[in-house]
């Protein structure tokens, strides 16, 4: 039954009947939580054989006669920068390998912009107001790394070839847009994958500003849930084509593929920026790990390697992203009080509730005892304009688990809606 098609007697029958099934999970004491995108135990399980390969002494030497216990190369090693190119699809000479954290590195490499400057230009820091256009939904953590840099986050929408290229043409007009966020195959957290059109005109900007810089986490390159995943057009050779590529600066890791916390990660820019931030960054660190470096490099030997790795993970996860689509349709599409977008692969579900409910959502489900996202989050400055957007995150919790919160979750989300249904009834 579709709850807007309801009389106020049935969505009164309707919400004490939910009300009495809501405080019997409460009555359960539960402590679930589908916060944040974290793999769970049996998806890190599956990287432990690379932590028990023996390394003798002879075997700590790269290419190159490298030796990877030792000071230098702050590139990385040339196994590491040519699997980690591989992933982005760019020249593994055009690489740096960094630590654990792909965030940590697109942080500095936003920190460069505001102390050195880019193309020439001043320092970002210098040049006064300074803008960055944010497709949201999108990722929170990106939208913070640059509010805490005083940078002036402007909202472009998400639609379901990526983000609304009309409106970024529009706003890269400004001089003072000095960059652009982009999680491009299977975004954060819509699960969307941009386009080749919308790749093509990403290419294709004509920014104001000499120092427009596009960032380009491509998190989940290799995260498919099904043999058959989204095909991502390779946005560094369109610009290539366009002479554009020095607004490109690439990111990814290892974090979902190996651990979160000992992965590797990696940043392709063009020749020119390549040299530049590879120069600014010998200021403040030797090397990276070069040791895990290799441990990986050797662990997956190429991209065949980490494509059947990631089969593995798929088996895993795929089950749990189908209870969380399969509930939705069931308990919310069906009765007309939300949509999401099924995505092939990524680590998020994004669910949109009625307008005006996914923060009533979130505290109905926070006072049962299941953590979400807050509401709002995946907008600049957590402010979602139609309080609807919820970010699922369905990996951590066990299968069990999973049933349990969604049942939950979309209890929680009948009740929110047939709350702003009687108010306006």
């Amino acid at each position: 039954m579709f709850y807007g098609e309801l009389d106020k007697a049935s969505l009164v029958s309707e919400q004490a009947k939910l009300t009495a099934q809501y405080q019997a999970y409460q009555a359960q004491h539960l402590k679930l939580d589908m916060s944040r995108g974290k793999p769970g135990t049996d998806q890190l399980e599956l990287s432990m054989e690379m932590l028990n390969m023996p390394l003798s002494v002879s075997d700590f030497v790269c290419e190159g006669g490298i030796d990877a216990r030792n000071y230098g190369f702050l590139e990385g090693i040339p196994e590491a920068r040519r699997l980690m190119g591989d992933i982005l699809g760019m020249p593994a000479e055009q690489i740096i390998v960094g630590g654990t954290s792909s965030l940590n590195l697109m942080y500095d490499f936003i920190a460069k912009g505001m102390t050195h400057g880019f193309s020439g230009e001043l320092p970002w820091s210098k040049q006064g107001k300074i803008r960055f256009l944010c497709p949201c939904p999108g990722y929170d953590r990106h939208f913070m790394v640059t509010e805490t840099f005083g940078i002036e986050l402007v909202p472009v929408p998400m639609l379901s070839n990526g983000p609304d290229m009309d409106r970024a043409e529009e706003l890269v007009k400004d001089p003072s847009v000095k960059g652009m966020w982009c999680v491009p195959k299977y975004s954060n957290p819509d699960g969307i994958t941009y386009s080749d059109e919308t790749v093509r005109r990403i290419a294709a900007l004509r920014p104001a500003a000499k120092d427009f810089r596009i960032m380009w986490d491509n998190a989940y390159a290799v995260h498919d849930l099904h043999e058959e995943g989204d095909s991502l057009l390779n946005l560094y050779d369109e610009c290539v084509k366009q002479g554009s590529e020095d607004m490109v600066a690439a990111f990814c890791s290892t974090s979902k593929i190996t651990f979160p916390g000992g992965g590797i990660s990696a940043m392709g820019l063009s020749k020119a920026n390549f040299e530049y931030m590879k120069n600014l960054m010998g200021f403040q660190t030797i090397c990276y790990d070069k040791i895990n470096q290799l441990r990986h490099a050797r662990f997956f030997k190429n991209m065949d390697g980490i494509r059947a790795h990631m089969k593995k993970h798929a088996a895993l996860i795929r089950p749990k992203f189908d209870v969380v689509c399969d509930m939705l349709d069931k308990e919310l599409v069906s009765r007309g009080i939300g949509r999401y977008h099924r995505p092939n692969g990524g680590y998020f579900v994004s669910f949109f509730t009625p307008e005006g409910c996914a923060e009533r959502t979130v505290q109905l489900c926070r006072e049962a005892g299941v953590v979400m996202t807050p509401a709002g989050a995946s907008y600049p400055y957590g402010k979602d304009p139609s309080d609807s957007n919820i970010r699922i995150a369905p990996t951590f919790p066990s299968l069990e688990e999973l049933e349990t919160a969604m049942q939950l979750f979309c209890l929680c989300v009948r009740l929110a809606a047939l709350e702003n249904l009687l108010k306006a009834a």
